[in-house]
Formats: C-alpha cells, structure tokens, sequence
C-alpha cells in the first residue's frame, strides 16, 4: 500500500464532494427520491462534513501518523454491514479500510444504496487500483473480519452471525447535550442542530438534555425556532403526531412546540420528533449518572464538551462507540 497515494486519492474525492458539480447534484436528489429521509439539504450537509473533515489531505496525514502502516502488511479482507439511517453514515469505516490498503466487502443499507456507490465509483475514477478492492455483497463470506452496525435488535443478530470472527458490533447510541442555565439563544439555535440535524435520526445527535431545575424552557421555543421547515416533511410531521397522541392520551404533559414533542422523561432514547429533558440540582450528579450509561452514550455536548452544534461535525479520530476503528483493521 502507498499511503501518500492514497491520501492523495482520498483529498481528490474530497475536492470533488465540494465542487459539487452537477452530477453530484442528480445523485443527491436520486437519493432523495429514492428515501425521502434523505434530504438535499441533509445530504449536503453530510456531504460536506465528510468532504471537510474526513477528506482533507492534511487531516488525513496528521490522523494516520498516529498508526504504523506496513508496506509489506498482507492485505485482508474486511465486511461492513452498513447502517442507513442518515446519508452515508458508513463513510468513516469504508475509509478505514480502503486507506489502509485493504480490501472491502460492503452490504449496502437498503435505505442508503444511491450515494455510497456513487462516491465509491468517483473514488475508482480517480485511482484504477480501487477497482479490485471494493465488493459488493448481499452475502459476506471469505472475510477476515467485519464491522456492523444496526440497531439494539440487529446487534443482537450480527453476534449471533458475526460472532465468531473478529469484529466491531454497534448498537443504537445517542448523544446528550448538559445545559447549566447560562445559555443564550444563538447557543440554543446552535443546540438545535444537533437535535434535529438528519431528523434526530442519527446516533450523535441530541435525544435528551439535562438542565438546571430552575431553568425556563421557553427559551428552547425561541432557539428552535429557525427549524420550523421540519413541519414540510410528511413523514417527519406524522411521527411527530402519533407520539403526540400517544402523550395526550396518557395524559403527558409536554412544552407546546409545532414540530417536536418536548417532554419530562428519564430515558436517554427519545423517538422520532420527540425530545426527552431532566431537570437537575448538581452538574456532577448528572455527570456521574451518564458514566454509568456510557454503553449508550455516542457524545455529550455542552460548554465543557463538545460545543453547542458541533455535534455532527466528528474527525477522524472520534471513532463511533470510542472503538479505534483503524486499530482493529491494523491488528487483523
């Protein structure tokens, strides 16, 4: 493997994401028509953070100093099952692999069969030497090992299946965000991107928020306010009504917001459209309770963690589930 050549590669395919030219431009609106989760204005947005921070050729090289890549490493063989539930969310394991000199065997996400190809075949234009390297597969065999992600119910299967071979086996996680009271609006309008970036679908954006007990929530009206345009989205706006009838129902009280059900809720999972708070006394007591959920936990956001709308914006080394996905390639 020459990784020069490939960082350039990789920077190439970076360069064209932010060209954006017009051909992009069709497949991002095929995929969109195809599932209309997938929005134009979500998968630029997924588009351009990879572009920005995965696929930047000095990024790439201050991220790979940090492991010993062997010219004379057998190449292996390495499975991803991907997940779908935000444009191109397998993006960073597929870089893992394939920067690596590895070959990789891809199951596709039904929910995510447009872009992921398409980026794949722009990145065999730029170097030929890619063309061998990449398989698609609707049923893995002969690999060394496997990375999969799903939800709680799909891990469980991927363990049975998958457990024998080395591997990496995600679950659902989620991110939370500590507010302390202090906040201002633009630091709620920021808030609200990484709870309803990709409609909350994904496993780093915001389900629920910890704040002080005496803190007034109107404010969170104010600073959501600038994502009114979720209620244009059908299937958005009809998971938001069925879990509203299911609050009004039980007779839950909820904050009166158009387009997200906000309610009082221990859990760290909130559905779709919905936004769960706690209320605390002390900083440390919540800090200490979600060290005892970190299984679940995907990244915290607040004032002395990662700032207020950054969420969605991970680098290279902030590797899902904090597993070093490029260490386990290397150690096959």
């Amino acid at each position: 493997m020459n990784r020069c050549n490939n960082i350039e590669t990789f920077a190439k395919l970076g360069n064209y994401l932010l060209d954006n030219p017009e051909e992009l431009q069709a497949e991002v609106h095929r995929a969109y028509v195809y599932n209309n989760w997938f929005t134009k204005k979500n998968t630029e947005k997924a588009l351009f953070n990879i572009a920005t921070y995965f696929l930047n050729a000095e990024k790439l090289t201050s991220w790979l100093k940090n492991y010993t890549l062997s010219l004379t490493d057998k190449v292996k063989t390495i499975a991803i099952v991907s997940a779908g539930n935000i444009p191109l969310v397998a993006f960073h394991d597929i870089l893992c692999v394939l920067i690596t000199g590895n070959k990789l065997q891809l199951k596709l996400s039904e929910k995510d069969k447009i872009l992921l190809p398409f980026l794949l075949n722009k990145l065999i234009e730029i170097d030929q030497s890619f063309s061998d390297k990449i398989e698609y597969c609707e049923r893995l065999k002969n690999f060394d090992a496997i990375i999969a992600t799903g939800s709680n119910t799909a891990a469980q299967h991927f363990q049975y299946y998958f457990g024998k071979y080395k591997n990496i086996i995600r679950k659902h996680r989620n991110a939370v965000a500590i507010l302390d009271g202090t906040e201002t609006i633009q630091d709620i309008e920021a808030l609200s991107d990484d709870i309803f970036d990709f409609f909350g679908l994904g496993c780093r954006n915001v389900s629920k928020i910890y704040v002080p007990e005496n803190m007034d929530l109107e404010i969170l009206k104010i600073g959501f306010e600038k994502q009114r345009n979720l209620m244009e989205h059908t299937q958005y706006m009809n998971n938001l009504d069925y879990q509203r009838t299911i609050y009004l129902m039980n007779q839950i009280p909820m904050l009166d917001v158009d387009f997200i059900n906000i309610v009082e809720n221990k859990s760290l999972y909130s559905p779709i459209a919905c936004l769960h708070y706690e209320r605390y006394k002390h900083k440390e007591e919540v800090e200490n309770n979600l060290k005892l959920q970190q299984e679940n936990i995907q990244c915290i956001i607040g004032k002395d963690t990662i700032p207020f709308g950054k969420s969605q914006q991970p680098s290279l080394s902030d590797y899902a589930d904090n597993v070093d996905t490029l260490e386990f390639i290397l150690s096959v």
